[in-house]
């Protein structure tokens, strides 16, 4: 049965704390598992929370301080000492250990390391803090089965008994070299079915999919996403075997993008949370609200620039939000796509070819609506001429922001730019002020005002 949090059983555990019934509270909590145990210090004020990581084994807090929102795991640690948080971290793989020294400050990280009693974990976390954060080696975890090419298949289980000790979870068994250089990746069926004595070299596969330490992470999760992995050996710039990702690893790179991309589309220019500080929202959204205000400023002067002509013609007037929004709406469209195409590496040809083919298909949506708005105006209006103008402008208009909507994104990409940043408020804005523009140009021309 799920485990499911009620108020009966947070108020029993406050109180619990409250009476510093240590004996109690373990029994209740003894069996839950580190998500549950997270969810549970997340409904806790920050005193309570303290107190239940502390009187835990860190087996399990380790791992529920992981499932916690961020911010949160940040003010627990803030109130406990390096030695408690460095018992924390022997628990935790090195990866997940190497982010929470990061999101420490330097002073407090180094007296964390100096706590930590298993040298060799202490130096693997140590290794890994010299790698970019969203680079393979940042993401990689040191735990893992290698065994020798040299070794014979008896000696090789022996190994991988005591290695298997300090790893949660075996994925694959990896082969190297006298040098640790990665040669192959070993099946435990083969291992299973071969004599005792015979060398791991002659039942080792030589083909196996890697990255190296540099290798970005929107390039590894493509490569495990491609090949269906659960897990992928990383290599240093000598070819040795250093770490490996995992699938668990890599869900959580994939979803913090996510959430960074969905942010900037959204016109939000940094990473927040809705529990965030009035000032770090304003922070991150007013930049975009800038931009959408000096967008609006821009219409209006175009449209000053035709006051006469639309005093004429007030008609014009009533279609302009239609117009604006529409080619807001085909910027976006195009743009999500393109930026999709672009996240899952699934875009092929030049950029000509990618605007051509989204002309010819803004041309096609544009001749439909048109012809639908055509109709509309010419049961509205009165006047034959300004219902072409119209049609034909929503037409125009159509086009022009299909192709600004797909060459932004691409062209941010080629430059290094993340082109999530094209599908929100960028786009919208830039086309309204076209979409506007051409709209009064080509409604001028055909009606000759």
């Amino acid at each position: 049965m799920q485990f499911k949090i009620t108020t009966d059983l947070l108020d029993q555990i406050r109180d619990l704390i409250a009476q510093q019934d240590v004996s109690t509270l373990e029994q209740l909590l003894v069996d839950l598992h580190f998500a549950d145990v997270a969810e549970i210090i997340d409904e806790l004020n920050l005193e309570e929370a303290v107190f239940l990581v502390k009187l835990l084994d860190s087996e399990k807090t380790s791992e529920a301080l992981m499932e916690l929102d961020e911010d949160q795991r940040d003010r627990i640690l803030n109130e406990l000492s390096p030695k408690e948080i460095a018992d924390e971290l022997e628990e935790m793989n090195t990866d997940d250990a190497a982010d929470i020294l990061n999101d420490l400050p330097q002073e407090v990280a180094q007296e964390v390391i100096n706590e930590i009693a298993d040298e060799q974990h202490a130096e693997d976390i140590v290794d890994l803090l010299r790698y970019e954060e969203n680079s393979a080696g940042g993401l990689m975890a040191k735990e893992l089965v290698k065994v020798n090419e040299n070794w014979t298949v008896i000696s090789c289980v022996s190994e991988m008994r005591a290695q298997a000790e300090n790893v949660t979870r075996v994925h694959s068994i990896y082969v190297v070299d006298n040098n640790d250089k990665l040669k192959g990746r070993l099946s435990l069926k083969d291992l299973l079915t071969s004599a005792e004595t015979t060398p791991i070299k002659d039942v080792c596969k030589p083909k196996v999919d890697y990255v190296t330490v540099n290798t970005s992470g929107e390039e590894v999760a493509r490569v495990m996403r491609k090949y269906d992995l659960e897990a992928i050996p990383v290599v240093d710039e000598l070819d040795r075997l250093v770490g490996r990702v995992t699938i668990d690893d890599i869900v959580d790179f994939i979803t913090e993008e996510a959430e960074k991309d969905y942010q900037l589309a959204s016109g939000i220019s940094q990473d927040v949370e809705a529990n965030d500080s009035i000032w770090e929202l304003t922070k991150a959204r007013l930049p975009w609200l800038v931009l959408g205000l000096v967008g609006g400023i821009g219409a209006a002067a175009i449209m000053d620039g035709f006051e006469e002509d639309l005093q004429n013609n007030v008609v014009l007037y009533l279609f302009t939000p239609l117009i604006a929004a529409m080619a807001g709406n085909v910027g976006v469209q195009s743009s999500a796509i393109i930026v999709q195409g672009i996240a899952n590496d699934d875009l092929r040809g030049s950029i000509g070819n990618r605007l051509i083919k989204e002309m010819l298909l803004a041309m096609l949506n544009g001749f439909i609506l048109a012809i639908l708005l055509l109709g509309f105006t010419l049961v509205t209006q009165d006047s034959y001429l300004t219902c072409i103008a119209i049609s034909v402008s929503l037409f125009a208009v159509i086009i022009v922001a299909g192709l600004v909507g797909t060459f932004v994104p691409l062209a941010l990409h080629k430059r290094g730019i993340d082109p999530a940043i094209a599908t929100g408020p960028f786009i919208t804005t830039s086309n309204d002020i076209f979409g506007i523009l051409i709209y009064l140009l080509i409604a001028k021309a055909i009606m000759g005002i």
